[in-house]
């Protein structure tokens, strides 16, 4: 079977630090162009958009789409009306009803639309979710602060409206939330901290409750400085269950599991290949959708400037 015909649009620090070594690794895929304002792929042809890559460049069968959300339905309406498969970095897009009209051009148009949600792959994520199956889980308490400046420095477009501020790394949290949890969950109250100076929260506090009453409580924050903590505890009858850096590591009952090696990225190009393979989509919004709410139901607390 032949190697699917692949290009990068939006090429920035995520992509050298993860999508790169993830589709070189892998053998269903032939990188064979990159599309950016700014910056280029070493040793592939190099566009300024999306449109000129695709005009100059044919053969390419799918992209991955790594600009910020605020511009990636420009860019996924493009390439999905040019009958290319679409992966779309997470956050899926700025709006709910923007990826849902994604959606419905994949399927008229007959091509693949992946939402990628690299943390649903971490180590630990499957082995809770299995665990969770037969242990009820009672309560939940979902710790994710970070220091923004270490892991986003300089990126102005994620203080800004549809940039989603500390939710960028907050829906990660949901996504692990959303995929191990048995039943669904929904928003009761949230308070959201927005800098004087930004259109975009830096800390947020969320309360959810499941449809049987089970409490979560979530609480995110970018002004995290020594160690990060991006930790998920819950209580089951059972025991305790608790994820942590990010769903690399697992303790059931406060015995840590041997766990396979970390390997987000390269599990999501697998998972995509095998989407365009059997000519299907997967477009899940529930993470993108708890943001929404969050917007949506969250009283506003003003705090003081952030500057970079």
């Amino acid at each position: 079977m032949s190697a699917i015909k692949l290009a990068i649009v939006g090429v920035g620090k995520i992509v050298h630090d993860q999508h790169l070594p993830a589709i070189a690794a892998n053998p269903d895929y032939q990188l064979v162009a990159s599309a950016s304002r700014h910056n280029t792929v070493a040793g592939l042809p190099g566009f300024a958009s999306i449109e000129a890559m695709l005009a100059a460049v044919p053969e390419i069968e799918a992209v991955s789409l790594c600009m910020p959300p605020q511009y990636r339905y420009q860019a996924a309406q493009v390439a999905l009306a040019a009958g290319k498969h679409v992966f779309l970095e997470k956050p899926p897009g700025a709006t709910l009803s923007e990826v849902a009209d994604l959606e419905a051009l994949a399927a008229a148009k007959g091509v693949t639309l992946f939402t990628s949600w690299h943390s649903r792959f971490a180590p630990a994520v499957q082995p809770a979710k299995a665990y969770l199956a037969t242990h009820a889980p009672t309560a939940m308490e979902v710790i994710w602060k970070e220091d923004v400046r270490q892991w986003h420095p300089n990126q102005e477009w994620i203080w800004q409206a549809g940039g989603l501020g500390v939710f960028d790394p907050g829906i990660n949290a949901l996504s692990i939330v959303t995929e191990i949890l048995p039943a669904g969950i929904f928003l009761n109250r949230a308070t959201l901290e927005f800098p004087a100076n930004r259109d975009a929260p830096i800390a947020a506090e969320l309360h959810f409750q499941s449809a049987d009453g089970m409490p979560v409580h979530a609480q995110f924050d970018w002004r995290q400085t020594g160690k990060q903590s991006w930790d998920i505890v819950l209580q089951t009858g059972g025991g305790e269950v608790r994820l942590s850096d990010g769903g690399a590591r697992l303790w059931l009952n406060g015995v840590e599991q041997a766990l396979a090696k970390e390997a987000e990225y390269p599990s999501l190009y697998q998972r995509f290949a095998e989407l365009v393979r059997g000519g299907r989509c997967e477009v899940d919004l529930a993470p993108l959708r708890h943001v929404a709410d969050a917007f949506m139901l969250g009283r506003r607390k003003e705090v003081e400037a952030f500057f970079d």
